[in-house]
């Protein structure tokens, strides 16, 4: 289980993903125009549009500010020009930490990003390449596990493995909407469909207060403006988890 992951699971029991409600869908608003801008206005050729255009809908951003974004993108409507940037960084007790960003400002941008990994005992870096472009599908736990990796594997999909109350579907980046339309065609409900970066080892953070630490910090640059997706490479004990679920 990656340690966004199971950062995103801690963020959702305690609620905090219905209080940013607002400033994920700006994130995502962000993340379909930038696809546009970059790959076109049309679903079907553009596979990364048509992933932020799912993800959009199924985080209940209303159609009609999608497709407005879509159109800021494609130069139909006046828009800001976001650049995309990623930073690669270290949290504490050795954990590396991959933020992707969209700005109109590199500069302040990356200036901002050092100064919250300074603040929080960590530091920038450099690329590292401890993260591999994936995408990921995910479906209920509830069903059987032989059940869903012969689905998953018919679909084209690559890994098939538990994750909290969910089973996690892994793909290349570029197959993930093929993959979930693959699934969803063989009758298995689809949760959600996203890209990710997958860590290529893990750190294992075995006290409260190490996962503290390091949640800490996740929450710090994921409240950022300009970023878009935060991932890193701790893995937390069960037993830690549900320590850390009691605060």
């Amino acid at each position: 289980m990656s340690g966004h992951s199971k950062w995103a699971t801690i963020k959702h029991k305690k609620g905090a993903v219905d209080k940013a409600r607002g400033k994920l869908f700006a994130k995502l608003i962000r993340q379909v125009e930038v696809a546009a801008r970059e790959g076109g206005g049309d679903l079907d050729s553009n596979a990364t549009l048509r992933t932020m255009y799912q993800k959009a809908r199924d985080s209940s951003v209303p159609l009609d500010t999608i497709e407005r974004a879509i159109k800021r993108g494609t130069g139909e409507l006046e828009g800001v020009n976001y650049e995309q940037v990623s930073y690669e960084g270290y949290a504490p007790h050795g954990v590396a930490v991959f933020l992707e960003a969209l700005t109109d400002n590199r500069n302040r941008t990356g200036a901002e990003i050092r100064s919250l990994f300074s603040k929080s005992g960590g530091s920038l870096a450099e690329p590292a390449w401890q993260f591999d472009r994936k995408g990921v599908v995910m479906v209920p736990g509830s069903l059987d596990e032989e059940d869903v990796l012969m689905a998953a594997l018919e679909a084209g999909a690559e890994d098939v493995a538990r994750e909290g109350d969910l089973w996690r579907v892994t793909t290349e980046a570029t197959e993930t909407m093929a993959v979930r339309d693959a699934l969803l065609a063989q009758g298995v409900e689809v949760t959600s469909a996203d890209l990710t970066m997958m860590p290529q080892n893990m750190i294992e953070l075995t006290t409260a207060g190490d996962a503290r630490q390091v949640l800490n910090v996740m929450d710090m640059l994921d409240d950022h403006d300009d970023v878009q997706g935060v991932y890193a490479n701790f893995d937390v004990p069960d037993s830690v988890m549900a320590e850390l679920e009691k605060d």
